[in-house]
């Protein structure tokens, strides 16, 4: 015969104490002495009594629990050492604050439709580049959010990095070495080949490239400049090595990548071809994972504070929940970072 589950009444009988001191006890510990707390939690534990959490989130209309809703299917995303250090941050805020975290990947290919199935307090938002209507769907249903690698939303908190500037500055250096033919490895922006339509971080990184080349009269749509999407995974960047190193047509002395994670796939497909780096082409990525400087040869990056990035969303996040998301000024940081040159890069190849 299946045993009769235990109840909070049946803590509150055992303890002598009312039903109410043993929800302040599991809910609001503030409202109870730590005697009577060490007591209750001793009955509870004894009784095998568990609250339920279903029960619980109807009762005070809170999970504690903050969502991630990533642009990236679930396996995908955990490939790439990024949104590790970025949930490292997080993690320090919600072990701190009491929360838990929710991962929320895209829904059947849709960010949109994942939102009304994570049972979350608000979420942090990564890598939204353009506004499918998430950042509106969030704000009808009034749950608290911060973006994080997006683009400026009047009144909603977001943490960012000044991305072209950032470019702009590597694209100078290799420019500086001596390097005029490019090929620009660009995250998958999923929104067509016309620059013009693309936004966010992509959009932010190409314009820096932009800005680099035409102070030198360079453009874009020089012949002896490429532009390629792949997808943010290492194995799109060996794959998109071996695309620009065909016998025929004219291969760039230099390979900017806009992640790390791309980056490595490169220099692994330089190294099954057996192409020196940086001899004959030099390669750069964007991020400075912990793997830039492990790779050989070690990666030339720019570093961007991930795991800073995730700690201050998440604590802003916090903030919003705390005293209620009209009530609290957004916060838009823009985060600073540094071009970090290693032995991927060097002066471009005479011939």
């Amino acid at each position: 015969m299946k045993s009769r589950r235990v109840t909070m009444q049946d803590v509150a009988d055992r303890a002598n104490v009312s039903k109410t001191a043993v929800s302040f006890a599991f809910n609001d510990t503030s409202r109870l002495s730590e005697a009577t707390l060490r007591h209750i939690m001793a009955v509870a534990e004894e009784l095998g009594y568990s609250q339920d959490p279903a029960a619980r989130m109807l009762r005070t209309r809170k999970t504690n629990s903050l969502g991630l809703l990533l642009p990236q299917q679930l396996d995908v995303a955990l490939t790439n050492p990024y949104y590790t250090e970025f949930m490292q941050g997080i993690g320090q805020t919600c072990h701190r604050e009491g929360f838990t975290l929710l991962l929320a990947p895209p829904l059947r290919g849709s960010m949109l439709k994942a939102i009304p199935y994570a049972a979350v307090d608000g979420f942090i938002v990564s890598g939204l580049e353009y506004d499918r209507g998430e950042v509106s769907a969030l704000r009808q249903r009034g749950v608290p959010f911060v973006l994080v690698d997006s683009e400026h939303h009047p009144g909603v908190s977001s943490v960012d990095i000044d991305d072209g500037a950032a470019m702009d500055t590597l694209v100078e250096h290799l420019l500086d070495l001596g390097h005029r033919r490019f090929a620009f490895v660009v995250i998958e922006t999923g929104i067509g080949a016309d620059r013009r339509d693309w936004r966010g971080p992509v959009r932010r990184r190409i314009d820096g490239v932009s800005a680099a080349l035409e102070r030198h009269g360079r453009s874009l749509d020089d012949p002896d400049v490429q532009v390629i999407e792949v997808a943010c995974t290492r194995s799109a960047g060996e794959r998109a090595f071996a695309s620009l190193w065909q016998p025929e047509g004219t291969r760039p002395t230099a390979i900017v990548c806009f992640s790390d994670i791309i980056a490595l796939g490169v220099l692994a497909g330089a190294r099954r071809l057996g192409v020196q780096v940086p001899d004959e082409v030099s390669v750069t990525g964007f991020d400075d994972l912990q793997l830039a400087q492990l790779s050989r040869p070690s990666l030339t990056t720019i570093r961007q504070p991930i795991e800073t990035k995730g700690r201050l969303a998440a604590e802003y996040l916090v903030e919003s929940l705390a005293a209620g998301a009209d009530r609290t000024a957004p916060h838009q940081q823009l985060l600073h970072t540094a071009l970090l040159l290693r032995e991927s890069t060097g002066r471009a190849p005479s011939s």
